[in-house]
């Protein structure tokens, strides 16, 4: 994918990465997934973003990368969370990578943003690595989901500490009816 996808306004890129293909290369073999649910974090204004109010450190600072760029963390001090970097430098926007419907060189599960970073082998490593000129994880062109009939919107996963409006507001998307969904 070229930039000029991932300097888009964030829900859209949420929405338009269903579909896309996901895809790693782990010792010189090929592994693919289609991607069915993403979730949207729009700092500083988002309470469930790591860059609420602004706030940029060490941790969070890919998700201020231009469009393009992996923002990789630990949770629960065991399980990755893959996030792609959105908008221009300097804005805090991302999208959650939150499942893959498996295609290639993968027989682990992936409905759910710490199992397809199992599947994938992904960690710390690719934390900043650029989407568009890597060689190692890449998105590919897949399907394109049409909006009005395939995709489903909700209220993200796990984030109530955001508070009432947003933990429910809905920036998660998925292919509807899809079986690699982590929670319908």
């Amino acid at each position: 994918m070229e930039r000029e996808f991932f300097t888009q306004p964030t829900l859209k890129v949420a929405q338009q990465l269903l579909g896309k293909t996901l895809v790693r290369i782990w010792r010189g073999k090929r592994l693919a997934g289609k991607i069915v649910e993403t979730e949207a974090y729009i700092g500083p204004k988002d309470k469930a973003s790591h860059a609420y109010l602004g706030k940029k450190t060490p941790r969070n600072r890919a998700e201020f990368m231009v469009g393009g760029h992996i923002y990789i963390y630990l949770v629960y001090g065991m399980y990755w969370q893959l996030n792609f970097s959105t908008e221009t430098k300097g804005r805090p926007t991302c999208v959650l990578i939150r499942a893959l419907e498996p295609l290639e060189g993968i027989n682990e599960p992936t409905n759910g943003p710490g199992k397809l970073c199992r599947a994938l082998k992904l960690n710390k490593s690719f934390y900043g690595e650029d989407l568009c000129r890597s060689s190692r994880i890449w998105l590919e062109n897949g399907l394109e989901i049409p909006q009005e009939a395939q995709i489903v919107r909700s209220a993200r996963i796990g984030i109530d500490y955001a508070g009432p409006y947003w933990s429910k507001i809905p920036w998660r998307f998925y292919i509807k009816g899809n079986n690699f969904v982590s929670k319908k």
